[in-house]
């Protein structure tokens, strides 16, 4: 049974997304402050964690923070806030997606369908062992690993795919939407500067501004020549 954790001190939201998800045979649990989702999802192991930003003790960002040093597990984040910048410092720090409050519960679950549908994949393609090289990177798809200049970088399972979907078209323009549909699913429905932000992460993580170009208007391309 796949393993949601939802971690937000607001019963009523609790309670609602809980009512939601387990008609759809997910197992839910739920804790209502930061210190008790980082021991819940340390003990729980969820597949996937719906998390709100505001919260008593540790807030979400914080948690977040130390559940990226030990998990690439797939974060939804809840915000209330409509700035743009909660949302980048949510996603910079290791955020998946996130949904702004007040929300449809249904669109809700469509999104964590998709997520867990993309994750599934991901699993399933475990067996892939092509190899993407260039003059600089090194994509091995089904180790999911990256080398930079045989440096190895660690990239979050988005990360990955964003830059695997980049790699694989070298030369050619990707547009924000066909990365949302390649990485998210064609499905997803949420705000198109996600993209924008989890790449931005990439190419810092890559350490290089030459790899991944911005077409203004357009979208990204990958340059790096391969071998």
């Amino acid at each position: 049974m796949t393993k949601i954790l939802v971690v937000d001190d607001e019963p009523s939201i609790t309670n609602l997304v809980s009512a939601y998800l387990k008609p759809e045979g997910y197992d839910v649990f739920i804790a209502s402050d930061g210190n008790a989702g980082l021991k819940a999802a340390r003990a729980f192991k969820p597949d996937l964690v719906i998390l709100d930003v505001m919260l008593p003790g540790m807030d979400g960002i914080e948690l977040l923070s130390r559940l990226r040093r030990e998990s690439d597990v797939y974060v939804i984040m809840l915000t209330a806030r409509t700035e743009e910048t909660d949302k980048i410092i949510g996603l910079s720090v290791g955020a998946d997606d996130y949904v702004t409050k007040p929300f449809s519960p249904r669109e809700l679950v469509a999104r964590v369908k998709a997520s867990l549908r993309r994750i599934e994949a991901v699993a399933g393609s475990g067996g892939e062992r092509s190899v993407l090289s260039f003059q600089h990177v090194r994509v091995d798809v089904g180790a999911r690993k990256v080398t930079v200049d045989e440096n190895s970088i660690e990239l979050t399972a988005v990360e990955f795919d964003l830059l695997k979907a980049l790699a694989e078209n070298h030369g050619r323009v990707l547009s924000r939407e066909q990365l949302l549909e390649k990485v998210w699913g064609g499905e997803y429905f949420g705000e198109i500067r996600v993209v924008d932000v989890h790449l931005g992460h990439v190419r810092q993580k890559l350490g290089r501004d030459d790899l991944i170009a911005t077409v203004r208007g357009v979208g990204y391309r990958f340059e790096d020549e391969p071998m």
